[in-house]
Parts: C-alpha cells; structure tokens; sequence
C-alpha cells in the first residue's frame, strides 16, 4: 500500500462508524465525523482568509481537540503547534520565526501566546468546544486576517503540513518544514513496523506539540484507520485508570515515562493482567536495556525501540516486532528511509564502521527553512546527516553509540556517554543514570554523572567508582557523582545531557 499523498487522503482509509480519537469521559469522534470536522475547519480557515502553506500556529493543551487541530488545520494550512509552557520571550522568538498568519488558543485561555500575536500584528483566533461535543470536536472563531489570500481548499502532497522547530540545545533552533509526502510517508512506514490494523487501540500520553506524538500515536493510527485515546498528558499517577478505560493494543512514550511507570506496576497487577497490549514502543531517547527487559517481562508484551527525529518526520529505524529479532540496545533495522554510516568528510563507509548516521528518503525533510548555512552542514550529495554516531551490524541493526555533540573528549580520547549509562544501571541501587562532560582545566573535559536511586537506596561516590572500575576501562570511569532526586528533562520527558554540568552549578 503506497503511501497516502496528503492528509485528507490519509483519514479515508477510516471506516465511517469506526473510531477515530476518544478520550477519557468524552463520546468517541468516529471516521465519518472527522471527515465532516475536517472539512468544516478548512472551510472556516479560508473564510478567515487562511489556506495552504500559510503558518498557523497553535497553543492548545493535549487531548483530543489538539489533536484533531493538527489534522484538520493540516488539511488546509500549515500547522505550527507550540508548547503551551513557553514563556513570553519563547513565544517572541517562535511565532516571529515562524512569520504565523494565524494564532490558535483555547476559548478563555490566559496563554501569554496572545499579548505577543498581538504585538507582532498576528491574528488571534478561538477555539471552542460544547460540553457535549465529541472528542476532538471544536468550532473556530475569529477576525479576518489580513494582507494577501493564500490559495483555499485541501493542501496537496508538496506543501507544508507541519513546521516544527529542533530542539536548538547546543544553537539557534532551526526550522523544519514537513511536506503532506513527508508525514504521510513516515505514518506508513510506523503503520507497517508496528503492523496496525483498524483494530488497534493507541494510548497517547506524548505531547502533540512534538513529532513523536503526532506523527507515532495520532497519525500512524489514523492512517491505519485505527483509533488513539487523547489523554491530557503524561501522569504516571494517571496511566493505569486511563489503560484500564481505554483497553489500548499499544502505546509509544520516551524512556523515563516507562521508567515511571514500571515504578506503578506493584499496585496495579489487576489491569495489567487484564490488558491487552501487543507492544509497547519506545524512542526519542535511548531506551536502557534493563528497562527493556523489565517492561516486556512486566507486561509480556514486546517492547520496540525505534529512532526518530523531526528532520525525518520522526521514524528512521525500528526493532521489528517477533518473531524477528529484537537487540536490546539497538535502535532496530531501516524502516523507512536509507540509513546509512559516514565519516567527516562525505564518503559512505562499510558495515561495522563508527561514523555517522546519514538517511535519505520520502519522509526526510529537504532543507530547513531560512537557514543556508545549516543546509550546508546538515545536507551531503542527498544524504541528510543526523548528528548521531552509530554503527551497523551484520544484520543490519543500527546501534548509536552517542549524539556527536555529547561525546565527552578526555585528553583526545572520544568517550561515548551511553556507554557509561547502560553499565551503571546494572548497579542494584541506580534506576536512573545519565554521563555527561565536565570541563577540565587540563584534559578538555572529565567524565561525570548523575544518578537517580531506587526508592530506600543509599550508595556512595566510591561505591560508584568502583563499580564501574570493574566493567570500564579506567579513562572512562566517572571522576564525579552526582546523586540527585530528579535529573533535569526536557519538555518531551527527554533527559538532558548537554548543558547538565552548568545547570547543576559544576562549570
């Protein structure tokens, strides 16, 4: 089955009485109504003077109405979601880089999104749910915009459906537009590794103002003309009243969410037991072996890591489902794009090699926006390359060994941080570890981690020394621990390497 050329081509693969988004307390919305929602957002978009390729930016809370916004703004425009915590400066910065035509909030809400679309002459528009209506249901209101009309109806398969910013941890973030081929191509390369059908069932705990969440939970499912149950977000407290009233077949979340929640697991048995889940995905992060193996012994449920990314619309590897082999550690097989391996200066190197991680493919962005000189960096003869070191095996398994930019350089010597965080959550007292660089006065940077211990545990420094004395090569032994009752995390749940040193106060 090729891929779908647009989202509106997308959401016919739905049956018309089947399910489409639910959520908790809600009366599911089902195929026939999200094509009706669908088409009545466009037509409301055009009649504020929006249509295809023009920037609409949206400030709305998880749950189900955010992520029928994303499809049916999609549909006819080009969706900007933004993270709804962003501060005033934030909200400065996206929505003027984003040159957004159009702002969307929440009837009612006090989002400082509003004072800045204001000052930037940016129209504002509300929008509003019935008490009654059905997940995901919304009618949108608001004043003309102003200036030129972009050409109206359904978005066709080369415009943008999606811009997103990067992360912009160690630079200015950049923007990346995501054409309809795009998210289209990666919502069946995800339908296909996870092989879904109409039947399954996904629990969505991601934020939908990140390319995990909408791309793997909303659109993968949609596209399989299955159902996903919109919760408010990630609450560990949450996720098994919310498992127990949606009956999922699967969900996706980043490691420290299934790390939280295994941590439930003892008091909630019933419903696990009860469940029906046939797998469970991973990525965003590199998922620790032993989470792995807890999770699936946990659940009896296969557990699949993939590797993502927003330059790619998310999905660029996966572990495939049994009963081929999943390797703990491994970021799986290509699914989707090309992937392949290559050193600084351009040239492809073979199999087993240490180099970069390169892809190419129908779902991989073609530049990012405004940004030449980072198209310059980023681009090689077709190739995109993604800032990760990795290695392929025989087999075809890609296993990443480090961000580039995380590689902690001790005297010359390029230690992989991952490395270092998978022998220490071998220790019995760790539940959380994260290497990071330390700034050195004469080897450049030591090695130094944090730890996060089990609940009741005490180690010490040395203790940790030691133990990692006893399974690494001594320059990579951590020379400074940090034990800490939380390790600082993205907005995605993403645990945070670079910059740690300064943000616990130790550069």
């Amino acid at each position: 089955m090729s891929p779908p050329p647009s989202v509106v081509e997308l959401l016919k693969r739905g049956r018309d009485g089947a399910v489409a988004i639910a959520a908790p307390e809600r009366e599911a919305l089902t195929y026939a109504d999200l094509r009706r929602h669908v088409a009545c957002t466009v037509a409301a978009l055009n009649s504020l003077g929006i249509g295809r390729n023009d920037p609409v930016a949206i400030v709305l809370p998880n749950g189900p109405e955010m992520a029928s916004a994303f499809v049916a703004i999609a549909a006819g425009a080009t969706t900007a979601p933004l993270n709804p915590a962003y501060k005033k400066k934030e909200f400065e910065f996206y929505l003027a880089d984003l040159k957004a035509r159009l702002l969307i909030v929440a009837e009612g809400s006090d989002t400082p999104a509003r004072a800045v679309a204001t000052q930037l002459g940016i129209a504002v528009a509300e929008l509003s749910t019935q008490t009654d209506a059905k997940a995901g249901g919304f009618d949108l209101k608001g004043e003309p915009v102003a200036g030129r009309a972009s050409p109206g109806g359904y978005a066709e398969p080369d415009d943008i459906a999606l811009m997103l910013h990067t992360s912009g941890t160690t630079s200015r973030p950049k923007m990346v537009p995501l054409s309809h081929a795009n998210i289209g191509a990666t919502a069946a390369h995800i339908r296909e590794s996870l092989a879904l059908t109409p039947e399954d069932r996904c629990l969505n705990i991601m934020p939908l103002f990140h390319i995990h969440g909408l791309m793997a939970a909303v659109l993968s499912s949609l596209g399989a003309g299955a159902s996903v149950f919109c919760t408010p977000g990630f609450n560990a407290l949450k996720f098994f009243v919310w498992m127990k009233q949606a009956r999922p077949t699967w969900y996706t979340a980043v490691p420290t969410m299934h790390q939280a929640i295994l941590s439930r697991t003892p008091r909630n048995r019933a419903i696990i037991e009860a469940g029906q889940l046939r797998l469970i995905r991973s990525s965003s992060a590199s998922l620790p072996p032993q989470v792995m193996q807890a999770l699936e012994e946990t659940f009896n449920a296969p557990v699949i890591e993939s590797y993502g990314m927003t330059e790619a619309a998310h999905q660029m590897t996966s572990n495939p489902l049994p009963p081929r082999l999943r390797k703990a550690g491994s970021v799986g097989v290509a699914a989707g794009p090309e992937v392949s391996i290559m050193d600084k200066n351009g040239a492809l190197l073979p199999q087993g090699s240490i180099g970069e991680v390169v892809i190419r493919g129908p779902n991989v962005t073609r530049r990012y926006l405004n940004n030449p000189e980072a198209n310059a960096g980023a681009f090689t003869e077709g190739w995109f390359r993604t800032g990760d070191q990795g290695t392929i095996d025989a087999d075809g398994y890609l296993r990443l060994t480090g961000r580039l930019k995380e590689l902690i350089n001790r005297g010359g010597e390029k230690i992989s941080p991952r490395e270092i965080d998978e022998v220490l959550m071998d220790h019995p007292a760790v539940v959380q570890a994260v290497a990071f660089a330390l700034p050195h006065d004469k080897l450049g940077e030591e090695v130094a981690v944090a730890l996060v211990l089990g609940e009741n545990a005490t180690v010490t420094e040395r203790d940790i020394r030691q133990f990692a004395r006893e399974r690494l090569a001594d320059f990579k032994v951590p020379r400074k621990v940090v034990i800490l009752d939380e390790i600082p995390k993205g907005p995605t749940g993403k645990l945070q390497r670079i910059g740690l040193a300064e943000k616990l106060g130790l550069a």
